[in-house]
Order: C-alpha cells, then sequence, then structure tokens
C-alpha cells in the first residue's frame, strides 16, 4: 500500500533560542497552555513563553496538572476548560505526556460530540480539526517527538490501560525544539528519554514500512543518540549535547511517525499498563530483547549489522544497546527495575496477548505469535 509521508506540520523549528519565534511568528489572539508539574514554572520556561506570547499581543490562560501517562478524566477537564476559553492557538509545553494529552484535549475541543474515550479510538479517520485554533509543541524532554508525530497514548481511568490513537490530523502545527528548555531535565529522565529516542528510531529502521527517506532519517537519528546522549547525561549543562539531542529525537519521530514502530513498543507500552515504570526506561531495557527476536529475519538483521558497524560496534547492536544502558544506569532486565516477579507472571498470558494486538506490532518485521510474546516477555523479565 502507498503511503504519503508527512514530516511535521507547517512550521518546524529547531535549534538554540529558537523559543523566541513565538514572538515573531506564531499568531493568535488567545493561547491555551498546557503543563504538567511545576518544573516549567520554576525553570522559567513557561514566564518566557508567556511572555513571547504577551509580546505577541495574545491572552493566555494556563492549564496545569498533567500527570505521567496522562488519564482521560484529566483530558477531559483540559477539554472542557478549552471550551470555557474559546482559544485559537493551543500550546503544550511539556514532555510526551503533555503533549500527548494535549493533543487529545484538542480533538475534544474542535469536536465536542466525541465525548468519551471510546468514541475517540473507534473515529477512523478522525474529523477534520483546526477550525477553531492552531497545535503548538514546546517539548522540554527529548525522547518522545510527540511535537512531530501523528500519535497519542492516553490512559483509561477505570483499568488503568493505555491505549494509542493515531490519525495524521493531530500533526502539530508547529514544533519548537528549544535545547536551553530541556537543560533542567532530572538526569534520569534525560536517559529514559533519550533511550525512547533511540528505540524510535531503531524501531523505524527495521520497520516492514520502512522507506529510503525514513531510513536516512532513523539512523542519522540512531547515530547521534548513542554519540551525545551519554554528553547529555553527564552535564545538563552540555548545551550543544542537548541541543543534538533535541534534533536526533525530533528526526527519530519524523522517521517513526510515517513508517510505525515495532514489538519493543507494543511490549513497553503493554507494560506500562500494568505496572508504573517509565516509558522509556521499559523501551530500553526491552531493546536488546527485541532486537536479538528480530535478528532472525535476514533482512533486519542486515540492518542492524549495518548501523552497529556505522557506529564502530563490531559485537553488534544490541550489546551496544546494553552496554549503553549500563552507561545510563539503566537496568538489564525487568526485574531490575523493580516490577514484582509474582505480579508480572499472573499477568503474563495477558500481557502477550495485549501486546500481540497492540498497532505497532504489525509493522514489526517478525510477528510473534501469543506464546512467543511470553516468551520473551519472560526472557526479558528474567535475562537472556
Amino acid at each position: 500500500m502507498m503511503r504519503p509521508m508527512k514530516l511535521a506540520g507547517s512550521e518546524l523549528m529547531f535549534g538554540e533560542g529558537c523559543l523566541e519565534y513565538i514572538k515573531t511568528s506564531v499568531h493568535c489572539k488567545k493561547a491555551f497552555i498546557v503543563i504538567g508539574g511545576h518544573a516549567v514554572e520554576e525553570n522559567g520556561s513557561l514566564a518566557k513563553v508567556e511572555g513571547y506570547f504577551h509580546d505577541g499581543g495574545a491572552e493566555t490562560f494556563v492549564f496545569r496538572g498533567v500527570e505521567p501517562d496522562p488519564h482521560f478524566s484529566t483530558v477531559r477537564r483540559g477539554a472542557q476548560s478549552m471550551l470555557e476559553q474559546k482559544p485559537d492557538m493551543i500550546c503544550a509545553l511539556g514532555g510526551g505526556s503533555v503533549m500527548d494529552a494535549a493533543k487529545t484535549m484538542w480533538v475534544m475541543y474542535e469536536r465536542p460530540e466525541l465525548k468519551e474515550l471510546d468514541q475517540i479510538l473507534h473515529t477512523k479517520p478522525l474529523p477534520k480539526l483546526r477550525e477553531k485554533a492552531r497545535f503548538i509543541c514546546i517539548p522540554t524532554t527529548s525522547g518522545t517527538a510527540s511535537e512531530v508525530s501523528r500519535s497519542v497514548v492516553v490512559t483509561d481511568d477505570e483499568k488503568g490501560r493505555k491505549h494509542g490513537i493515531g490519525d495524521m490530523e493531530m500533526m502539530p502545527d508547529i514544533a519548537i525544539c528549544d535545547p536551553d528548555v530541556t537543560k533542567s531535565m532530572p538526569q534520569h529522565v534525560t536517559a529514559e528519554t533519550g533511550m525512547d529516542a533511540l528505540t524510535h528510531a531503531v524501531e523505524a529502521l527495521v520497520s516492514n514500512r520502512a522507506n529510503y527517506v525514513a531510513d536516512i532519517l532513523a539512523t542519522a537519528a540512531a547515530k547521534d543518540i548513542v554519540k551525545w546522549l551519554p554528553r547529555a547525561y553527564e552535564n545538563g549543562d552540555d548545551i550543544q549535547a542537548r541541543e543534538m539531542m533535541c534534533d536526533a529525537s525530533m528526526t527519530a519521530g519524523l522517521a517513526f511517525t510515517n513508517v510505525s514502530l515495532g514489538i519493543d513498543h507494543s511490549m513497553a507500552q503493554t507494560i506500562g499498563g500494568f505496572f508504573p515504570i517509565a516509558h522509556g526506561r521499559i523501551c530500553a531495557i526491552l531493546l536488546p530483547y527485541t532486537i536479538d527476536w528480530n535478528s532472525r529475519s535476514d533482512y533486519a538483521k542486515e540492518r542492524y549489522s549495518k548501523l552497529a558497524a556505522e557506529m564502530g560496534a563490531s559485537y553488534g547492536l544490541a550489546q551496544l544497546v546494553r552496554d549503553l544502558n549500563t552507561r545510563l544506569g539503566i537496568p538489564d532486565t525487568v526485574k531490575g527495575a523493580g516490577i514484582d516477579e509474582g505480579v508480572y507472571m499472573a499477568n503474563l498470558q495477558e500481557m502477550a496477548e495485549t501486546s500481540l494486538h497492540d498497532g505497532c506490532t504489525k509493522t514489526n518485521p517478525v510477528i510473534p505469535t501469543v506464546s512467543e510474546f511470553a516468551e520473551l516477555l519472560k526472557k526479558a523479565y528474567y535475562g537472556a
């Protein structure tokens, strides 16, 4: 099936100081700014963003309190606030959870008839947006690439399960990737989000929808992440490393949003729905295991080997990732992440079934059966 590529929205800004683009070029009457906790207030990012909007003649309203792995109740509350405030610009200032929540709020603001999560999940394609507002993302982490992605992940309040939604209509109109906004990222968040970005690049490279353009983007992103992530991790004030991670994360996002991902994300999203573990952390733990699994495909094995060789890793890509995880303080097994063995094993079958039906599985180079998913989940728990 032929699929058109979409490389971000209408405006993509990156590089140190590009946040000022808001003042000169983002025209609106009222900006609805969505944030998570207090970090963007404490580090001055929120004040700077509001100041730039004000300089451009816009009013601002701040919606606070988006939690990690955003719940639909939070999304509903934000959408209701949008309906009351009537903004013509929605601005997500935060990490992946904030951006995903804000995107989903935007859908409900534009289309108030979509009141429940099930309605949004089963409305394909989504109706046209942008009749009330445009959408801008300012990522404060370097990993999810939601600023250039058509996808969101939202948690069902009742069951605590994560649900992915993907539609090109949700691609943000404007992405502003300024490394200054990411400098205060805690060390462990730098590591986890960076490894999420690496997973995006590696999975896009072996997707069964991979293409010439996405390959170039994914390869460049992977190589830069392996080079610059340790530096950003070891010194958060290294602005060059921060900028390279912003750019590499965004570039990996441009790749995967067009060609999709694979079973690393299928399992990571599933495990994250059962246990409170950071998405990037579980992606990183699983990555060597999924590389080993996919290497039974000659197509994937060749691509992994080529990428590893280009990065000077004659011992292979899986070992490179294991070594990088160790350097970043990420455990090599799910058990090492502190997830209870009894509860994990009790849910193994359901997690295997859920992983199989995750949307990312269908673009993996080798699709496991339920029993093979269970074995892979078990292997990642105890270690190979």
